[in-house]
């Protein structure tokens, strides 16, 4: 089959990973972090937050663009597209894949971020009240764009294939993934590069969830802020980061004898029609998006071995997706460890779903799960196996990651163990 030539779906593989987070600015120090159950959340010192109710983030620190791209690319990229560089560039060192070897019309790009070039905007804004037009960066209005991301990518990397981004709030990472999936699925591409970022800890969002009420105002205890599932959770930490993948078709990654690390098996999205912020309380959407991806996977509820929640840390997200995946998974779900890695590394909103698919992968590879850390006390809402505090050795052949957005979009993911005999 070549070009858009229309048959059966075609198998879709994970042959490379990348990773940014606030505990490494690469895979393994994110992983490593994650399992040693270690916080990324610490006082925002990039700008002076005095008077704020939320003074707290997590975010990359130590973070130095121009040790991944030059001066020129800086000046016109946003945060978020430098993270998803990085991350992106690290996916393809770990997929051994060389593209200037690849017919690149047949490689495309699907990287979404949710909340963009919010640094940018609120940068320059300030530049050109203070100073005139004079002292304004033109590059901006490219780089504050959403889509600045992939195509960025695709211009660095001369990828001519398709080329899109994603945006659902917090579950863009999730639907970049799947969407990218779609396509190969299809046979609109053999490579697809995908995932999600994000890089906007400014005094406006930090403002933003601030008077929502959704962010956490623990800031004289930073690291055990975020308390997903917890009966004393308060809310969500903001925070930032990436991950990236290399999705290749089953057919081109055994021809070029590629390491596969996971195979996609199933996605589901669904809206909750009911508020632009919080969620349906008996998350009976959040249940609708699993309900398709479990339905696609042709899995059993007894066939999945981790789940890796949403789970902010707000109290109506935690309880509303507990509710949901006791109705889709039943008795089977007090069987299930379900980890919210945002206990450790924050709400990093369009790179969050991605992270938790990264995450899925490893745990895949080395068999242990990460924890949800910082939890203290049982909520009677709140009644599953949440990882507490501590890594724990695991075997996962199937795992579901979940992300539910702001107005109510959801997205599901189901990566399984790939082995020789499928493919016979």
């Amino acid at each position: 089959m070549n070009g858009n030539e229309r048959g059966p779906a075609r198998r879709v593989v994970v042959t490379g990973i990348g990773m940014v987070t606030p505990l490494g600015h690469d895979l393994e120090s994110s992983w490593a972090g994650l399992m040693a159950g270690k916080s990324g959340t610490g006082p925002i010192t990039h700008w002076d937050a005095t008077g704020f109710p939320t003074q707290i983030t997590a975010r990359v620190n130590d973070w130095e663009p121009r040790a991944y791209m030059d001066r020129k690319d800086v000046r016109r990229t946003s945060r978020g597209t430098q993270l998803a560089w990085k991350a992106t560039q690290e996916a393809l060192d770990r997929s051994g894949l060389d593209l200037s070897q690849e017919d690149r019309s047949r490689v495309g790009v699907e990287m979404g971020l949710a909340f963009g070039g919010w640094d940018i905007v609120e940068e320059e804004g300030r530049k050109l009240e203070e100073n005139g037009p004079k002292r304004f960066n033109p590059a901006s209005a490219t780089a504050a764009l959403i889509s600045s991301a992939p195509t960025f990518i695709a211009i660095k990397y001369g990828i001519t294939g398709p080329t899109n981004s994603q945006v659902t709030a917090c579950a863009t990472g999730i639907t970049s993934i799947g969407e990218a999936a779609r396509r190969l699925q299809r046979g609109e591409a053999d490579i697809m590069l995908t995932g999600g970022a994000e890089g906007y800890l400014t005094k406006m969002a930090i403002s933003t969830f601030s008077r929502l009420g959704a962010a956490s105002t623990r800031n004289d205890e930073p690291e055990s802020a975020c308390r997903p599932f917890s009966g004393d959770r308060d809310g969500m930490v903001v925070g930032e980061g990436a991950a990236a993948f290399v999705l290749e078709t089953l057919e081109h990654a055994q021809a070029r004898g590629a390491q596969i690390l996971a195979e996609f098996a199933g996605y589901g999205l669904s809206e909750d029609a009911f508020d632009m912020v919080a969620p349906e309380p008996g998350g009976h959407g959040a249940t609708e998006c699993m309900r398709i991806a479990l339905q696609e996977s042709g899995l059993g509820a007894d066939e999945i071995d981790w789940i890796v929640a949403h789970g902010t840390g707000t109290v109506l997200n935690d309880k509303s997706e507990t509710a949901a995946i006791k109705r889709i998974f039943g008795e089977d779900a007090y069987n299930i460890p379900v980890t919210s890695l945002k206990s450790s590394i924050g709400h990093a909103m369009g790179a969050a779903g991605a992270q938790s698919a990264a995450a899925l992968v490893q745990a895949m590879q080395t068999h242990r799960i990460a924890p949800t850390i910082n939890y203290n006390e049982r909520d009677p809402d709140c009644d599953l196996d949440y990882v507490p505090n501590v890594s724990r050795a695991c075997q996962v052949d199937a795992g579901l990651c979940n992300g539910f957005g702001l107005g109510g979009q959801n997205a599901s993911l189901i990566l399984k163990r790939f082995t020789a005999e499928d493919s016979d």
